[in-house]
């Protein structure tokens, strides 16, 4: 299997401690709260886009989206795999539009990001060109060192995204850091299972309109840390208060 390629650098490079933490940060639902805009646009863009790639009714284009996200992650490896659609392109007309009037975060997001000790990379099954634009429009995209999307994640021609095993030790091994030392924030329960597997630690960030997501007590094993909020993380992370972070095992 090809490596991994490098993130892409969203900055300079700034001095970073040997024994900081390294957090991964999902993008959609939790760096901003697509379900209120975003999702729907590109639901809707994906579906057409699929019915017109394959000729078939809406309906059964739309069962096909949500069927090969949750059997692969992205709809898009679905398409590719079974019927040679092509990968790039169809993530490229699914994401081109304005997502300026339609991202939304929480107030202060930038000065708790640009607050929290160690590497900050946004890891997206999304293309590098929507994220970009997001993290911009956020106004976040400085307080990013890196982005991994899921254009990085193509081994041998063949996308390996969120929530493969090879991809969460690829990452281990292209940091060069332990992996305990090494964060993901995400909304998606499988894609946390796969990186605790690995020994990361984990931070599930419950959004009620993630696909598949359940409102539950408690947390699974595989959960270090779990929060409704991400101002809650990383004002507590500040403190030293998260699973990696200085002063904590």
């Amino acid at each position: 299997m090809s490596p991994l390629r490098p993130p892409s650098p969203l900055r300079r490079g700034r001095h970073i401690p040997a024994d900081a933490p390294v957090w991964l940060f999902d993008l959609d639902n939790t760096l901003h709260d697509a379900s209120r805009g975003i999702f729907g646009m590109i639901d809707q863009r994906m579906s057409s886009a699929v019915a017109q790639a394959l000729g078939v009714p809406a309906d059964q284009a739309d069962i096909l989206r949500r069927r090969y996200w949750k059997r692969y992650g992205a709809t898009a490896i679905g398409l590719a795999r079974h019927h040679g659609v092509n990968l790039n392109q169809f993530l490229a007309s699914c994401h081109n539009f304005d997502v300026r009037p339609l991202v939304h975060a929480e107030t202060g997001l930038g000065a708790r990001l640009r607050a929290l000790p160690g590497t900050r990379i946004v890891l997206t099954n999304a293309p590098a060109h929507y994220a970009r634009r997001v993290l911009k429009a956020l106004g976040i995209l400085q307080e990013f060192d890196g982005l991994w999307a899921i254009d990085h994640m193509m081994p041998m021609g063949f996308a390996r995204p969120k929530p493969s095993p090879g991809l969460m030790h690829q990452i281990i091994a292209q940091l060069q850091v332990p992996a305990h030392r090494i964060i993901l924030v995400e909304d998606t329960l499988r894609n946390l299972r796969s990186a605790r597997q690995a020994g990361m630690k984990t931070v599930y960030l419950y959004h009620p309109g993630t696909p598949f997501a359940r409102q539950q007590y408690g947390r699974d094993q595989y959960v270090d840390v779990r929060i409704n909020r991400l101002s809650n993380l990383l004002l507590q992370a500040a403190a030293g208060h998260i699973p990696g972070s200085r002063g904590r095992a």
